[in-house]
């Protein structure tokens, strides 16, 4: 049976570069407030598609597909994101 092959057997395959903690907790911060921005931003656009009726053409409806994809990043890799700047490392672990 063949063996497995683990990122520890290939000596330097990722290198890493040590960071200073202020580093991660500014990345954090700004992606934090990327985040937000565009959470509320996206949602906004999507609530005045639906609210008006003279916003739901053919042309908008693209536009829309991107607010909405837009959107579903922010509020799904931002808290990721975030959480793993603040410590410092991968939080879901080897598997994750």
């Amino acid at each position: 049976a063949p063996q497995k092959m683990t990122v520890q057997d290939v000596p330097r395959a990722f290198p890493t570069v040590d960071v200073p903690d202020h580093a991660h907790y500014t990345i954090g911060v700004v992606i934090l407030i990327v985040g937000i921005t565009g959470t509320l931003g996206n949602f906004l656009v999507f609530y005045a598609f639906c609210r008006s009726r003279s916003l739901q053409t053919p042309a908008n409806i693209f536009i829309i597909n991107l607010a909405i994809s837009d959107f579903l990043m922010s509020i799904t890799q931002s808290p990721v994101f975030f959480t793993n700047s603040l410590y410092k490392h991968w939080i879901f672990g080897e598997k994750g």
